[in-house]
């Protein structure tokens, strides 16, 4: 089939790497424009435009979509279907009535569960024990669109959204390929969403991160996990900020000796050893095992506290 592709990052990535894969005739490709990463901020291109770039593919990167260039391209490539993962743009109804297949898109979450920015992350935050992706028609509204088909997987006890999120990036890219298939023999059913069963993954930002040590443990853990790799959980412990990448749960107050108890008021340090640091929270301890200090490396917290005290 010949198919127009929209997406930026790594998460989409691997779904272009299947299609190209699968032998489809991947006639032009949308990415978001460049822009500066990592710390030396050097202006340099998404994984999506590198490797159609290493496939020859003719790439796009505009500032909108509402004035008819996008559609100009389009057509001129003249492509059956548009597939759409993780590209970060609203499509308007001129770019989706193009395609005679019609435009899909694949969403990191099982929908309705989490329309939005951070189906992922909010997924782990809130202690699911499941989650996967779907596959969709888009509709102009976000993430409305008629379901084509899912993809179920667990969510592991310790995982992080970073880790989540590569996993859920291959789930994609063999859904992705499996829809295409079905839409093209005419397979696919779309189903509509129901309405009753939506919820929202609103986009993370930098006031998530300070932990509150008033809070359970799981609740801790989780919030340690679902930051993970961004904004990252961070707390201040005896003078010093700490950025959190892992976490587990320490004791529980009620299994705790009474000298044990008396130390346990949300936010101290219980213990610090090579197992990591042990801070009480409202229901006993959580232990922290991974962090970071402002110009320092990431450690664990075994490895911090050998140079350091705490």
């Amino acid at each position: 089939m010949r198919i127009a592709f929209m997406g930026t990052p790594a998460f989409a990535e691997r779904s272009l790497e299947r299609l190209y894969a699968d032998g489809h005739d991947i006639a032009c490709v949308f990415t978001q424009p460049d822009k500066p990463r990592s710390r030396g901020m050097h202006v340099t291109s998404c994984p999506v435009k590198e490797l159609a770039v290493l496939h020859g593919t003719p790439v796009y990167s505009p500032l909108t979509l509402k004035d008819g260039a996008a559609a100009d391209a389009l057509l001129k490539h003249d492509c059956e279907l548009i597939a759409v993962v993780a590209y970060g743009r609203i499509l308007p109804r001129d770019i989706l009535e193009l395609p005679p297949y019609g435009a899909i898109n694949v969403h990191g979450s099982l929908l309705p569960k989490y329309r939005g920015a951070a189906p992922v992350q909010w997924a782990v935050l809130n202690g699911d024990k499941e989650t996967g992706v779907t596959t969709q028609f888009i509709s102009e509204e976000l993430d409305s669109g008629d379901i084509l088909f899912t993809k179920k997987t667990a969510i592991g006890e310790d995982e992080t959204s970073g880790e989540l999120f590569e996993r859920l990036s291959y789930l994609s890219a063999e859904l992705l390929s499996e829809t295409i298939d079905a839409v093209s023999r005419g397979e696919a059913v779309p189903v509509p969403q129901d309405v009753s069963k939506v919820s929202y993954a609103p986009m993370l930002t930098k006031e998530m991160s300070p932990i509150d040590w008033t809070e359970t443990a799981d609740r801790i853990k989780r919030k340690v996990c679902g930051l993970n790799p961004w904004p990252v959980a961070t707390t201040r412990l005896g003078g010093t900020l700490y950025r959190v990448f892992r976490a587990g749960i320490g004791e529980k107050q009620e299994n705790a000796c009474e000298e044990r108890k008396h130390a346990m008021r949300p936010g101290e340090i219980v213990s610090a050893g090579k197992q990591g640091i042990e801070v009480a929270c409202s229901d006993g301890t959580v232990i922290i095992k991974e962090l970071q200090v402002s110009g320092g490396k990431r450690m664990t917290a075994g490895e911090y506290l050998r140079g350091h005290r705490i």
